[in-house]
This record gives C-alpha cells, sequence and structure tokens, in this order.
C-alpha cells in the first residue's frame, strides 16, 4: 500500500508580522455589550499560552509561528463555522428570542426566552444523542 502525502502544498505565501503578546486590563461601562468578551480577555491575557505552544511545537515538530497561526485562524474562523454547522435561520430564531427579551427587560421574560433557547438547542442536539 502507497503512503500517503503528509500535505498538499498549492501555494506558499509567507506572512511576516511581529505581534506582542500582551495583557488587558480595563474598565467599562456596565451595560457595554462587550463586556463579557473584554472580561475574558482580561482573565485570559494573564495566562502564558507561550508555554503550550512550545509544548505542542516540540511534540509534534511543528513552527511555533505554524501553530501560532493555525490556533489564531481556527479560533477566528469558529463563528462561520458554526453558522455553517446550525443554519442563519436557527441563529436568526435565537437571536429574536434574545432581543424580544432584552427588548421587555423584565427577569420573567428572560426566563421564557432561557426556556425557548433550551428547547431549540435541545432539538438541535437530538439526533446527535440518537
Amino acid at each position: 500500500m502507497g503512503s500517503w502525502p503528509i500535505a498538499f502544498i498549492l501555494e506558499a505565501k509567507v506572512i511576516s508580522r511581529q505581534i506582542t503578546l500582551e495583557g488587558y486590563l480595563d474598565t467599562w461601562e456596565a451595560n457595554d455589550q462587550h463586556a463579557n468578551f473584554k472580561a475574558e480577555v482580561v482573565a485570559y491575557s494573564r495566562l502564558d499560552p507561550m508555554i503550550t505552544i512550545d509544548r505542542m511545537s516540540r511534540a509534534t515538530n511543528i513552527s511555533v509561528g505554524a501553530l501560532t497561526k493555525y490556533i489564531l485562524a481556527k479560533w477566528a474562523a469558529s463563528g462561520s463555522e458554526g453558522l455553517l454547522e446550525i443554519g442563519p435561520r436557527v441563529v436568526d430564531q435565537m437571536n429574536n428570542v434574545i432581543e424580544k427579551a432584552e427588548t421587555i427587560g423584565d427577569d420573567p421574560t428572560r426566563l421564557s426566552a432561557y426556556y425557548v433557547l433550551s428547547d431549540i438547542i435541545s432539538w438541535l442536539n437530538y439526533p446527535l444523542r440518537k
């Protein structure tokens, strides 16, 4: 049986860009639409990802630059991949539930929205459990 090629290279493009991995500390308004994301950036920017990336590089014999680019590209593309998996119609339905609850703005409506979203996710998960 023949061996498979390790990789197909159609075009090699070297992107040279230096970035500084830095911590993030800031304050923001309570109603900032990006507050949860900013809080995660604060928490995760305290960590040193290079320890793991260096270990992965040594273990896999893949360069640090290639691994870092893969990790960034995978994370950046994950939203698009998720949208493709569940479809724009379902995402729109889920977003409408949240927007309606936030427009009304009271706890009973938000709790009701939680149950609606829970039902949608349960429905999406059904084929995975069977």
